[in-house]
């Protein structure tokens, strides 16, 4: 694949690269006396040396006659180097950073390239938005791999969203430069049901000779991933169980093992690895989506493989699933993964393989930070003000808008959406609820809270209504038009006073989260960019993300993360029951489910 993402292409420097393997040229930068983890054979190489030359790697080994009078040599004084880390599955939306700032906030931790989804605000502004986040992205040194969104909207026919996404559309963009294969294919019932359009979209990535990236959240570890593997699909970060993960690799498919600010499933899919001795060429470790708080204050992939030897994973093992496994995934290790010869001078310098504590990082040979800050500044870029302005709600909520009214005399059985704590599923639950006036009401008392989503793009108008439980609120409301993936306005309260002050606070602002309590916004993270992020640094994101977190303890949460649980509520795609504009969705049968059970 060709890789428009090293400063030089290896063709044009190589006779370079060569004269200076061979001291006939001197190198532009030389490190000494280090301890490279190589991830190529697993195993570290005591006071190696490496030879840098046209942003690549000229050599590794004893470097001295590669030193000139202009060589820049930096002294490794025994500290470990590795590959610079990449990350194989990453929402840079979930951030609420813009791509230039995400870039700024995760480069000093040793992140030197991603393969990024932006179906998130593809859903929102089409193709267009994903060029927008192409332009601002590329203004950093960061690697940022584009996966064009696959599934726009996510799950047709359930949901409204702001562009659709079709084959003709990937047809037309997947040849460019820019982009190293297909975001997440959810439509895994399109797959199992031979659906002519799902299959095209593959179709013309793999046409294209360029990787199909997966979604397949179903416990189905027989015939039907066969089934979804066998369309193309080479990798899937939705494994929530060891044997999940296990069947995928064994399969031949790139098991990614997530760990990200709410969706903590490394314990249970780290025993994949520690309680099985397989070859684990087919392990990657990513962190789907992260959070500004997450970033600043426990890092980015860095974390990550703190997390992953805590579980018992080797470390050596580890940097492996953040370097070489992953290129290797994307069919780029040719150029990417591994401190060896003619690859990009992408390294890290970590202290030592207990903290794990990244010290300095080199993009193409250069170093662009250092002790956890950057090195350079980027140029400015702007967002057009169509991206600023997506609220487009087609109705006046007010506290009326939410009543619920039933034919039901004194009481009513309902369906429930149950959230699991810090991952992506959900049950569903039959719950009885007391009718009050003729009208279904939020239930403190069994957790239950009603809940809304309004359609935001095209002001149709529309509104799916629902209940859900496991947020421990006692009082208030929250809202978000962070809501996967159609992004729409998402309204969960005990009240319909508070409820319509969250919808319209939302409104107001162009867009973002928000808690109230008692007819008073208690915190309000406002993201105006396409309703999903905000042009403003990750210190002040994550100031602004840490006043919301405590507005939802104040109202009763004690939940980690609970606005990016609670964002799932309409993905329709995920298992069991889902709320979208449209109603409910039964997402085991892919059917509409009735809000009351009837006898």
């Amino acid at each position: 694949m060709f890789n428009k993402f090293c400063k030089k292409q290896l063709w044009e420097c190589s006779r370079e690269l060569s004269a200076v393997a061979l001291g006939k040229t001197p190198a532009e930068t030389v490190i000494k006396n280090a301890r490279l983890i190589n991830v190529c054979t697993a195993e570290i190489m005591e006071n190696t040396d490496v030879a840098v030359h046209s942003g690549r790697i000229a050599l590794v080994g004893d470097a001295s006659h590669c030193i000139g009078d202009g060589t820049t040599v930096i002294d490794a004084r025994g500290a470990y180097i590795a590959p610079g880390m990449l990350d194989g599955h990453i929402h840079i939306e979930s951030s609420m950073l813009s791509a230039g700032e995400y870039a700024r906030a995760v480069i000093p931790h040793g992140t030197v390239g991603i393969y990024y989804d932006p179906h998130e605000i593809c859903n929102v502004l089409g193709v267009d938005g994903v060029k927008m986040m192409m332009a601002d992205a590329a203004r950093t040194p960061l690697k940022a791999m584009l996966t064009l969104p696959s599934c726009v909207p996510a799950v047709p026919g359930f949901e409204d969203n702001g562009a659709t996404v079709t084959s003709a559309d990937i047809r037309r963009e997947i040849t460019a430069d820019e982009v190293v294969g297909l975001g997440e294919m959810m439509n895994f019932p399109g797959i199992h049901m031979s659906n002519e359009e799902t299959h095209a979209i593959t179709g013309e990535t793999l046409k294209a000779g360029k990787i199909v990236t997966g979604h397949y959240s179903i416990p189905d570890t027989g015939m039907g991933l066969s089934a979804y593997i066998a369309a193309g699909i080479r990798c899937c970060h939705e494994s929530t169980r060891a044997e999940d993960a296990l069947a995928k690799m064994r399969l031949g498919m790139y098991a990614m093992l997530r760990e990200g600010s709410a969706w903590h499933d490394l314990k249970e899919v780290g025993r994949a690895i520690t309680e099985h001795e397989v070859d684990l060429r087919f392990a990657c470790l990513i962190s789907d989506d992260t959070h500004p708080h997450t970033l600043l204050e426990q890092g980015h992939l860095d974390h990550i493989v703190r997390r992953a030897i805590e579980e018992g994973i080797d470390p050596v093992t580890a940097i492996q699933m953040v370097t070489i496994n992953c290129a290797q995934c994307f069919q780029m290790d040719h150029e990417l993964g591994s401190i060896t010869p003619g690859k990009c001078a992408d390294i890290i310098f970590i202290d030592n393989l207990e903290s794990f504590k990244i010290e300095k990082v080199m993009i193409d040979g250069e170093l662009v930070a250092e002790n956890g800050k950057m090195k350079s500044a980027f140029p400015a870029f702007e967002y057009p003000a169509s991206a600023m302005q997506t609220m487009h709600v087609g109705e006046k909520i007010t506290a009326d808008t939410f009543k619920i009214k039933t034919d039901a005399e004194d009481s009513a059985t309902v369906r429930v959406i149950e959230i699991i704590p810090a991952r992506v599923g959900d049950y569903e639950r039959k719950m009885t609820l007391k009718v009050t006036d003729g009208c279904l009401c939020s239930d403190t008392e069994q957790d239950v809270l009603k809940t809304f989503v309004f359609e935001r793009h095209k002001a149709t108008g529309s509104h799916g209504v629902g209940f859900v439980k496991g947020f421990n609120i006692k009082c208030g409301a929250m809202a978000s038009t962070v809501a996967h993936d159609a992004h729409n306005l998402l309204v969960v309260g005990t009240n319909d006073e508070d409820m319509a002050l969250a919808a319209n606070t939302l409104i107001a602002c162009g867009g973002g989260m928000c808690a109230v309590r008692d007819g008073k916004v208690l915190g309000c993270v406002e993201l105006p960019l396409a309703g999903l992020m905000n042009i403003k640094t990750a210190e002040e994101m994550s100031a602004t993300v840490e006043k919301l977190e405590e507005a939802w303890k104040d109202i009763g949460c004690d939940i980690v993360s609970p606005f990016m649980t609670m964002a799932l509520i309409p993905l329709a795609c995920l298992p069991e029951l889902r709320l979208t504009n449209r109603g409910l969705v039964d997402c085991t049968t892919f059917s509409f489910s009735e809000l009351e059970v009837k006898d």
